[in-house]
């Protein structure tokens, strides 16, 4: 299934939707931020997720549990394709660079990440 560009607040329902499971629009509401779009918009955000793909839903009479169908995990991988394709030229040495520059990483995250770097190199051995 092909994933989708999602819009901020497509992005911020979806993150609640992975958080709970599953889940009714009042879930959801409980744990947006104050200050809390209305029922009805919530509502219409979760349906267009669910048109796109990201979400599935179980009738009970006329209320709907949701849950996702694409895993937190796969729109993750597609959002860093996206950005290291987009803005970096799909090279990760230009977006870790990019990163250390704009003091995002400092010299521990840069030695933890070598340390799995090198993990990942001894495994492959």
């Amino acid at each position: 299934m092909e994933i989708k560009d999602l819009t901020k607040a497509e992005e911020q329902i979806m993150q609640i939707v992975w958080q709970i499971e599953k889940g009714f629009v009042k879930d959801v509401m409980d744990l947006l931020p104050e200050p809390k779009p209305a029922y009805n918009t919530v509502s219409t955000i979760i349906r267009i997720l669910e048109v796109k793909g990201f979400i599935a839903h179980e009738a009970f009479g006329k209320a709907h549990k949701y849950q996702p169908v694409i895993s937190k995990e796969d729109y993750k991988r597609y959002a860093t394709e996206k950005l290291l394709g987009n803005y970096f030229e799909n090279s990760v040495e230009s977006m870790f660079s990019f990163f250390v520059k704009e003091e995002k990483l400092d010299l521990g995250d840069v030695d933890e990440i070598l340390k799995m770097i090198s993990k990942l190199k001894n495994k492959e051995k």
